[in-house]
């Protein structure tokens, strides 16, 4: 993860938390991230994986754009220009980030190497919409696994235990997820 991005999260957590008036030991407790993880990540000692970041942004309630993307940044960008986020295994690049207005957010994944990812369960009532691009996919939700190959969609609510498994050696999906208003 590059250092503009790192600090990025940083500030965004430190900002939201603060907002919240939060302590990390309360964030810790909301997120399911250890209070000593939360830490290091905010003062950029460590670089967090895509599903703490998750952990992170559904403890904060926020989508997981909010952390990773600068609020200023244009509506419109060259997809070659746009970050990517992630390890060896599982990538993601924001398309668009969250819009307050359509509550939606949209990423396109690469998921290689036969790999696993496993997602916490997101706030209540947040659906996620997959269209796989290449490659076969297999989704974990409700219970039970789903195998999608290229030119396959589904939807499904993802404030359950969910996952993404990469059945092709390489597997190119967009997600674009949604999250319903809430009542504060």
């Amino acid at each position: 993860m590059n250092e503009n991005v790192s600090q990025q999260i940083a500030g965004q957590i430190k900002q939201r938390r603060a907002l919240l008036g939060w302590s990390l030991d309360r964030l810790s407790a909301a997120s399911g991230v250890s209070k000593a993880m939360l830490g290091q990540i905010e003062r950029q000692e460590s670089s967090p994986t895509v599903a703490t970041l998750w952990k992170i942004a559904t403890g904060l309630s926020c989508s997981f754009s909010d952390l990773i993307e600068d609020s200023d940044s244009p509506v419109s960008v060259k997809q070659s220009e746009k970050p990517v986020k992630g390890d060896d295994f599982f990538k993601v690049k924001t398309l668009f980030r969250f819009d307050p207005h359509t509550r939606l957010e949209m990423f396109e994944l690469t998921i290689s190497q036969h790999h696993c990812q496993w997602s916490e369960p997101h706030s209540v009532g947040v659906q996620e919409h997959i269209v796989v691009q290449s490659g076969a996919l297999r989704l974990y939700f409700d219970g039970r696994w789903h195998e999608l190959k290229g030119g396959d969609s589904c939807r499904f609510y993802a404030d359950q235990p969910h996952a993404y498994e990469d059945c092709s050696g390489e597997t190119r999906f967009i997600d674009v997820i949604y999250y319903p208003l809430t009542e504060s």
